[in-house]
């Protein structure tokens, strides 16, 4: 059953909030789940490049899918909470131009692209679901390039922070304004684009404009509002409303 384990039930709750899944694809969403596997922290998931037969859900845990330099820099273009696909566009390229990484223990999911494909050719609705997964990574990034192309380094950081504690809700992860994100403050500056010396001087910014804590892996926000604000944050690109998909 689903909710046997968490991580699966936070998958489906990722989809049950935009649509309607019924018993029948929760089962074969479950079914089409080959194995488990607990990955270490800053640990590759995915390798940029390698061929693949399987598509990862993350299940618990915190991932990132990033590109790199020659010389290690590394921008992160989405960092990926529990009931992510990782790389389920991976089903159709066969190939990733990026890696996915962990940027804390994991546990992942594999799901071979043989039940993929006969999820694609006999369950439509549920396919559609899985379509639309990649849509919203695909609207995630989008935002991602807004913010380090155009916001200031605190906004950049504020619009973060907002956009993970919803995405976290959906997760069940997250509530009353807090929720855990244990990764460092250079995950954070090769997310937004800054260094790890000007996301420390920013996060001190938000958190003495009573705004925000992040302390000890967890975040912490003090004025919803006012984080809002200063990220310019609209959810609109995260679909998080219930409708026929």
């Amino acid at each position: 059953m689903p909710g046997d384990d968490p991580g699966i039930e936070r998958a489906l709750a990722k989809l049950r909030v935009r649509d309607v899944v019924t018993p029948e694809e929760e089962r074969v969403f479950t079914a089409s789940i080959a194995e488990t596997r607990v990955i270490a922290a800053h640990r590759q998931i995915v390798r940029s490049g390698t061929t693949l037969s399987e598509s990862t859900l993350l299940l618990d845990g915190l991932a990132c899918r990033y590109k790199d330099l020659a010389n290690g820099e590394r921008q992160i273009q989405e960092v990926h909470v529990p009931g992510d696909y990782v790389d389920l566009h991976g089903f159709l390229l066969k190939t990733l131009d990026h890696n996915v990484g962990a940027l804390t223990d994991v546990r992942i999911a594999l799901v071979p692209h043989d039940a993929l494909r006969e999820i694609t050719e006999n369950h439509p609705h549920l396919a559609r679901l899985l379509w639309f997964s990649t849509l919203l990574d695909a609207a995630i990034q989008r935002e991602r390039i807004l913010s380090i192309g155009r916001r200031n380094a605190a906004s950049r950081i504020a619009h973060l922070i907002c956009e993970l504690y919803l995405r976290m809700q959906v997760s069940g992860l997250a509530e009353e304004g807090r929720y855990a994100l244990p990764i460092t403050q250079t995950d954070i500056a090769d997310t937004c684009g800054l260094t790890p010396v000007h996301v420390n001087r920013m996060l001190r910014r938000l958190r003495g404009e009573g705004l925000m804590t992040f302390r000890g892996g967890e975040v912490v926000i003090h004025d919803w509002d006012g984080l809002v604000r200063v990220a310019e944050f609209d959810p609109t690109y995260l679909h998080l409303d219930r409708r026929p998909r």
